[in-house]
């Protein structure tokens, strides 16, 4: 038993399988779903309350609104039907009026009601000609007296919490073993959070946290309680954020303490900078640019996220971090998810930086052990195999780090013998509340202007019988010399949902354009056959490129102006939005072109909120602004399109939804950690070191 138990009762550590009542098997269908303690199963909140304290009566119903009775039992009777199901049916009247009780496959009810009884019914009446119905109703047999509140009753008579099952446990067993658990508890818990800061903002102790989530009084306002804003939900809210924070900003700390490598720009190395730029820099990614040069300059190592809008700019801001590097006489490496990126960025290197040292790295492209090390190397994961050791790494730059683990990134920044510094890459626009919540220990810099040369993107949505129409666009598009995409959400045809396939679409349109080129991208194909499709469709040897979402990240093709999403509502709006990146590119001055087109084709059924998607990314090509709406409308698992090890899951926050009580909690813990005493921040270290490892996982140690 957990070393935390006391004479008093059980403690939050202790395993569920020493609760009475839950016992080894159930707790370990709790542990199998991540709820290996006391503190993980009151952690598990309801997702909405029901109000079953209020008494209606049977002559007063009405169809369609759930409803508690008190009735007494007239008969019971169990029967079966004639393909055998057992169905029980219940009579039960309170004075007013009669109704019928039925349940299915209802052998577990048997013995279980007697004539004259008095039982509480909660259920949806329906009405069956005269006759009142409940199907399937909640139910307590009633001692002599009225319906009980409190913990004599878990789901009647009271405002009942309703959580989401874990497979065989169903809510009414959570219910069961949250009360269980709660009874087990002492009547005081230690207090974890700062004493000031519990009284300056009037927190609840955690005990009572506990009880008013789950259990809550009589008389409880239930918006609030829907709206996760009682005082209970914003203490356990705020405590959770609050240590996360906490974590982050420890970790900040440390990283600025740490001794780094001091890269200063010389007189040569600003005139490399001045010449490798293509085009005049925009004022965003000049400051993006200082900010870099400031952190590297320091002598210890920088931790910075470099956020940038599709097609701002970002990769030439790193470059340059990797001239300065290479001019200081060090290494430097980007690592980018896939190997179609990590060639995009290898040529683009190749080209903008004539006379380096720069090596592709990939599972395809090894380095020979006899070649002189590279001063940039780019690759994939492979960068992290023995035969890419780079002695002298001084910058490690992660593109779309939301891809990779907290792991990877930190064995390619152990390559060398320094500790090199760190710039995270992404264009995926991040709200405020999920990079505070996720990257809160790196320094943030934005690039939101677009860069010359970058074509205004018109977006429409394609109603249903126009599609001819927008092919025969797509036609004349062609004919000028343009080159388009044409996105599907899958590779083949599935049985289960009626999706769009890429094969099928590449079939249709070879033969609706026979006088164009039509190529196919997709994720089956192996590396060496998607870096040759790619070329092919750079190069302009392919007018048409079907593919699905392999191209979301980082494809430049300069000359494709057009793109057709098919089912555009099976995507998020991030997801959209970086799909629809792939065009507008920076043109040539030959070019002539003067806007890009994007058009986003619904299936035959879609959703009030599908549509509201579509309308957002049609509406708009702010991809900060489409970013704040996607958290609101799906949440942060949806804005990076992917769970990665490393970021953190919240049993209890939720970050889109939590925002206030995230901006506060940052406040709040960089204030405690910076002016708390030796003890204090002990004590606290502590709590963050044994919450951290259970429940962020590894994101400790970036």
């Amino acid at each position: 038993m957990s070393s935390a138990t006391t004479a008093a009762g059980l403690a939050l550590d202790t395993p569920l399988e020493f609760v009475p009542g839950i016992g080894p098997r159930q707790a370990g269908l709790f542990s199998a779903r991540g709820l290996a303690q006391i503190e993980d199963l009151l952690s598990y909140l309801p997702f909405r309350y029901e109000d079953r304290s209020r008494i209606s009566q049977i002559a007063a119903l009405e169809a369609g609104e759930s409803v508690t009775i008190q009735a007494q039992v007239r008969s019971f009777q169990l029967l079966r039907t004639r393909g055998g199901m057992q169905m029980a049916r219940l009579r039960a009247g309170d004075g007013t009026g009669e109704l019928e009780c039925i349940w299915y496959h209802a052998g577990w009810l048997r013995d279980r009601f007697q004539a004259g009884q008095w039982v509480a019914l909660y259920g949806k009446p329906e009405l069956e000609g005269r006759q009142w119905r409940l199907q399937h109703p909640e139910f307590q047999i009633l001692r002599p007296g009225p319906l009980p509140a409190g913990p004599d009753s878990l789901k009647l008579g009271r405002i009942v919490p309703i959580y989401n099952s874990l497979g065989e446990i169903s809510s009414g067993k959570l219910r069961l073993a949250i009360a269980r658990a709660l009874r087990a508890l002492p009547a005081e818990l230690p207090e974890i959070l700062p004493a000031g800061l519990c009284e300056r903002l009037r927190l609840p102790p955690r005990r009572a946290a506990f009880e008013q989530v789950h259990f809550p009084a009589p008389g409880m306002p239930l918006e609030q309680l829907q709206a996760a804003r009682t005082p209970g939900h914003l203490r356990l809210i705020l405590e959770e954020l609050f240590f996360l924070q906490t974590g982050l900003e420890i970790k900040r700390q440390r990283a600025q303490r740490q001794p780094g490598i001091a890269i200063l720009p010389s007189a040569e190395i600003r005139e490399r900078l001045r010449q490798l730029l293509p085009f005049r820099p925009t004022p965003d990614q000049k400051q993006a640019m200082r900010e870099i040069a400031a952190d590297l300059g320091r002598g210890r190592p920088m931790r910075r996220l470099l956020q940038g809008d599709v097609g701002s700019g970002k990769t030439i801001v790193a470059l340059e971090a990797a001239v300065m590097a290479i001019g200081n006489g060090y290494q430097a490496a980007l690592m980018a998810p896939t190997q179609i990126l990590a060639e995009q960025h290898y040529y683009y290197a190749r080209r903008l930086l004539p006379g380096y040292r720069v090596a592709l790295i990939t599972s395809a492209a090894r380095r020979a052990r006899s070649e002189p090390e590279p001063e940039l190397a780019i690759g994939t994961q492979a960068l992290l195999e023995d035969h890419a050791r780079i002695s002298r790494l001084a910058l490690v730059i992660v593109d779309e780090q939301h891809r990779f683990g907290v792991l990877q990134r930190l064995q390619l920044m152990r390559q060398g013998n320094l500790a090199p510094h760190l710039l995270v890459m992404t264009a995926t626009p991040i709200p405020r509340t999920l990079a505070l919540a996720f990257y809160g220990d790196l320094d943030t810099s934005l690039i939101r202007q677009r860069p010359p040369g970058r074509l205004p993107i018109r977006t429409r949505i394609v109603p249903r019988g126009r599609e001819p129409e927008m092919y025969a666009f797509l036609r004349r598009q062609l004919a000028r010399g343009r080159q388009a995409y044409v996105v599907c959400p899958v590779i083949e045809e599935s049985e289960k949902l009626d999706l769009v396939p890429a094969l099928e679409m590449e079939r249709q349109l070879r033969a609706q354009f026979p006088e164009f080129r039509v190529g196919l991208l997709h994720g089956r194909l192996a590396n060496e056959e998607k870096s040759a499709v790619m070329q092919s469709f750079q190069r302009g040897e392919l007018n048409l490129l079907v593919t699905t979402t392999v191209i979301e990240v980082g494809v430049d093709v300069p000359n494709a102006t057009l793109m057709i999403i098919h089912q555009a509502e099976r995507f998020g709006i991030a997801q959209l939005h970086q799909l629809r990146g792939r065009i507008g590119r920076p043109q040539p001055p030959a070019a002539g072109a003067s806007r890009a087109f994007c058009f986003l084709v619904p299936g035959e059924e879609i959703t009030p909120a599908a549509e509201q998607r579509l309308l957002a990314v049609e509406g708009s090509e702010d991809g900060f602004e489409l970013a704040e709406m996607d958290l609101k409308l799906r949440g942060p698992g949806e804005i990076f399109g992917t769970r990665q090890s490393g970021l953190p899951e919240f049993a209890i926050a939720q970050p889109g939804r939590d925002q206030d009580l995230l901006e506060l909690a940052h406040a709040e813990a960089r204030t405690w950690w910076r002016h708390a005493g030796r003890e204090e921040q002990r004590r606290l270290l502590g709590i963050v070191r044994a919450r951290w490892q259970r429940r962020y996982g590894l994101v400790e140690v970036g």
